[in-house]
């Protein structure tokens, strides 16, 4: 297990090939899952790719912190990484708030994207009322009376069953996460706002969803696609809002054939 410490916390984060002189492609997670989302995109791409991930703060292994959090917090803690691994130039793929994060980090540090992919994201995600309610509901219920209706804005209903094993480990994986790391990130999410920015964004974009996202609808990353100039839209069929996890393979074509083209 690697780790780096940076101020207050400790990130946990993994390299892979970094030493080879492959295109780098960092990822950046969705808000109450940790860098294991990405196995099945990273064996998918096989060796052609350099990989770094690693588990924002208040999640998977990574320290807490001091939340609540700002979502530069978390791209400073992606440029932090970066820098102490020597990447540059590299494709920023982020997901859900992952997506917010890259978008931070390009706004602080363009000399290290080349491209970005913003997955199941957008430039604003949801209202102040709605974030502060799901972190009061989470600070005074926990987590666990929240997991149902989140898996249902994650995961198509194919494939939310009760037998299907990779669908029970997501729960598990949401139903571990910190409190307070879930909360601070949604604290992140609530006062993140990249209208202005996405405009100066002049680096290749491919923004991508899932054709059944419940937390990121397509018109939402749609609307994202359309303030970035020069940017793609791709939807992913029968996927929600985790499509490393829902549809790993059609995933991983699309964004394929975008990193392909730049």
């Amino acid at each position: 297990m690697d780790f780096l410490r940076k101020d207050d916390v400790t990130i946990h984060y993994r390299a892979k090939g970094l030493s080879e002189g492959k295109p780098v492609i960092a990822f950046a997670n969705s808000l109450g899952t940790d860098f294991r989302i990405w196995d099945e995109v990273i064996a998918l791409l096989g060796d052609d790719y350099a990989t770094v991930c690693h588990d924002k703060r208040g999640h998977g292994l990574s320290s807490l912190g001091k939340p609540p959090y700002r979502i530069e917090d978390h791209a400073d803690d992606m440029i932090a990484l970066l820098d102490h691994l020597g990447v540059k130039n590299a494709y920023i793929w982020g997901l859900s708030v992952g997506g917010l994060i890259a978008q931070g980090l390009y706004a602080k540090r363009p000399d290290l994207v080349k491209a970005l992919v913003l997955s199941d994201t957008a430039h604003k995600i949801g209202t102040q009322t709605m974030w502060n309610s799901r972190i009061e509901a989470i600070r005074t219920g926990g987590i666990s009376p929240m997991v149902d209706p989140i898996m249902e804005r994650w995961f198509t209903p194919g494939f939310r069953r009760d037998d299907n094993a990779v669908y029970q480990g997501c729960r598990a994986m949401l139903e571990r996460q910190s409190v307070e790391g879930y909360c601070g990130t949604c604290a992140a999410l609530r006062d993140a706002d990249f209208t202005e920015a996405a405009d100066l964004i002049a680096v290749p974009t491919l923004c991508v969803v899932g054709d059944q996202d419940g937390s990121t609808p397509p018109d939402l990353v749609r609307s994202l696609a359309g303030l970035v100039p020069g940017s793609r839209f791709v939807e992913i069929a029968d996927c929600s809002h985790i499509p490393c996890i829902e549809q790993p393979g059609a995933y991983v074509e699309a964004v394929r054939a975008f990193l392909n083209s730049v």
